[in-house]
């Protein structure tokens, strides 16, 4: 499961990260992100052991969200190595975001 991770999380667990790592930026009242929350949840099973899978809520976070110039949810940005490797913006196949992680891993 996904990990709903806050800005006081976010530099160990993103940043930090020996793995690479996706962070799902969504709000609850997003259609697009509910939607896609079962594939992140799926990606986050599949990819246990190789990558991180986080979620940061932009309702609760929007400094951190601002920080990275989210301004359409959901998005979802790829790191590695702490740094911003990738980024998908609305809703997208399983195999796209699957394909961007792969990459990664």
């Amino acid at each position: 499961m996904a990990e709903i991770i806050k800005t006081t999380d976010f530099e160990e667990k993103v940043k930090k990260a020996d793995k690479p790592v996706l962070v799902d930026f969504y709000a609850d009242w997003c259609g697009p992100c509910k939607m896609l929350m079962p594939t992140v949840e799926k990606l986050a099973a599949e990819f246990a052991g190789r990558a991180y899978v986080y979620k940061v809520n932009t309702d609760a976070d929007g400094a951190l969200a601002a920080g990275y110039g989210i301004i359409s949810i959901p998005t979802l940005i790829l790191f590695k190595n702490g740094e911003e490797a990738d980024r998908v913006v609305g809703f997208v196949p399983e195999e796209t975001l699957r394909g961007k992680l792969e990459a990664l891993c």
